[in-house]
């Protein structure tokens, strides 16, 4: 049984990565180091995320690579109002989706500072 899932993004962008997740969708920092920086959100359903520096010596040369692709798909409560919001903080980055047969206009996609693309759906 699966009781914890926590993706790892490597990046070189790990100031300006800590601040879109924490802003955003208000993950808070639970352990931090000049290299990793780990985040979550506490609740019914936690929701843990890391954040690792590429650039770091101490890691080992095949993991110095940034992410390449990745999509994450995460569900919001709020509605409406929280797309608008989390639209607002990223607006240059926010888009709606296209149809994809769903409750079109439901969802958000939205792309952090290393590339990886978000899907945010809220639910009616």
């Amino acid at each position: 049984m699966l009781t914890s899932l926590c993706p790892v993004i490597r990046t070189t962008r790990l100031e300006e990565s800590r601040e879109f997740y924490t802003k955003l969708f208000g993950y808070k920092v639970t352990h931090e180091t000049d290299w990793y920086v780990g985040l979550g959100r506490p609740g019914l359903t936690p929701c843990e995320l890391a954040l690792l520096d590429t650039t770091h010596p101490a890691l080992p040369e095949a993991q110095r690579r940034p992410v390449r692709m990745i999509r994450f798909t995460l569900e919001v409560e709020g509605g409406e109002r929280e797309l608008e919001r989390i639209a607002a903080c990223g607006a240059s980055a926010a888009r709606r989706s296209p149809d994809t047969g769903g409750s079109a206009g439901n969802d958000l996609v939205v792309t952090d500072p290393n590339g990886v693309q978000i899907l945010v759906v809220a639910p009616k």
